[in-house]
């Protein structure tokens, strides 16, 4: 069953140089990240408390990056645009299932994978692809973590739960806008794929995802192709345009931490 939005992919040319802007200018902070070993990529991730994440990644080995979804994404994101949102992905705690019930030839079979942390540890996951390319406007692809060791483990979900960023509070995902062509289509196929159900606001197509908020918004009325609405416990909301986005940061009291 999709429980909510995993983590957002932002391609970035130079995903230290993006994590140092990030913490700069909306006060949240990157965790080392590592090397995903033969596809190409390497990362710095930005954890947030409601067990969603930010994942900045670069492209190590262009060839190598080429022949997985993910990296593929990255690159044709970095090729287009430079820095900006490559893809995103829902969280589904029981992947195989999930994947079974979907119609047949939307998505292909799952897969492992795996990345490297910088002490050693190895970070594995599970994941499956939609048959189409990725894109930000595009069908997400589907992932299911294993939950031990030092990122996904009991110890490390509490500790992201309850840590401070340098805003001066825990963060969680609030919503993720994405501009497209036409969202009513857009829409459509999300829900023919996954399941996913919108409802029209205006020109909008919005739909709930677990905890988080979805919304598909005519291209013409954004100037970015993704919008990140963060919430935190802060006095004053803020808005940063970066790394090919825009970052929102609106005031919320958050829930007490729970674990899922």
């Amino acid at each position: 069953m999709i429980r909510g939005i995993d983590h957002l992919v932002i391609a970035c040319a130079d995903p230290d140089a993006a994590a140092t802007e990030l913490e700069s200018a909306l006060g949240v902070s990157a965790a080392a990240g590592g090397r995903h070993e033969g596809m190409g990529t390497f990362n710095r991730i930005v954890w947030l408390a409601d067990a969603s994440y930010l994942e900045l990644i670069g492209i190590e080995d262009r060839e190598l990056a080429l022949l997985n979804p993910v990296g593929a994404a990255a690159v044709a994101t970095l090729d287009a645009h430079g820095d900006g949102l490559a893809t995103w992905a829902l969280r589904d705690d029981g992947l195989e299932l999930t994947v079974g019930a979907l119609p047949d030839g939307a998505f292909g079979p799952v897969m492992h994978g795996s990345r490297t942390r910088p002490d050693g540890q190895l970070v594995e996951w599970w994941a499956a692809f939609p048959q189409a390319p990725l894109a930000p406007d595009a069908v997400p692809f589907l992932i299911q973590h294993a939950y031990v060791g030092a990122e996904w483990g009991h110890a490390a979900l509490a500790e992201r739960a309850s840590f401070r960023h340098p805003l001066g509070s825990p963060v969680i995902l609030a919503r993720l806008d994405l501009a497209t062509a036409d969202p009513p289509s857009s829409a459509a196929v999300l829900h023919a794929q996954l399941g996913v159900d919108f409802w029209a606001v205006a020109d909008l197509a919005v739909a709930d995802i677990g905890p988080h908020v979805v919304r598909l918004v005519p291209r013409r009325e954004m100037a970015v192709p993704a919008v990140i609405t963060l919430a935190a416990e802060v006095e004053t909301p803020r808005t940063v345009e970066l790394l090919g986005l825009r970052f929102d940061i609106e005031r919320a009291e958050l829930p007490a931490p729970t674990l899922r």
